[in-house]
């Protein structure tokens, strides 16, 4: 059973390329209440409404690098709750390592989509490339090139 939290990244830059119902992989999805407030700040992802997840409150937490509200939030989140973190910044991934947190990105969402059989690796691959040509996430080559050698490594 996969429970995972979500930062903000995830939730924008798999709408940005109409995959955000891949979201819904995971057996257990916790958005924070200040991860919710940061999309309210800006536009909320309408396909948010067509995938379960449970609004969550994070605990104070103090935490030796500085991340934005919704990085700290879900991060507090995952280590109170022993979830996985899905976030696409580095720093909240770094900090969350540090935590022996497990993270991903939306590239993760989309290799666990493929080995639950959601996607056909060729889907699973354009939807890579797709967050690197089509989102506002930064993401090099390397990576998504990595993204595609786990669909070869996946067992489905």
């Amino acid at each position: 059973m996969i429970l995972a939290v979500a930062d903000t990244g995830p939730l924008i830059h798999l709408d940005e390329i109409d995959a955000l119902q891949l979201l819904s992989v995971v057996d257990g999805l916790l958005i924070p209440q200040t991860v919710n407030e940061e999309l309210e700040a800006g536009t909320v992802p309408s396909a948010l409404n067509h995938i379960e997840y449970e609004l969550v409150e994070a605990e104070e937490t103090e935490l030796t690098v500085d991340l934005d509200p919704g990085e700290t939030a879900a991060l507090a989140v995952a280590s109170e709750r022993s979830a996985v973190l899905l976030t696409d910044d580095l720093a909240a991934r770094d900090a969350a390592e540090d935590a022996n947190v497990e993270v991903h990105g939306s590239i993760g969402v989309i290799v666990l989509a493929y080995t639950r059989g959601e996607l056909t690796k060729s889907k699973a691959a354009e939807l890579m490339r797709a967050l690197q040509t089509e989102t506002s996430l930064f993401i090099t080559d390397a990576v998504v090139e990595r993204g595609i050698t786990l669909l070869d490594e996946s067992t489905r």
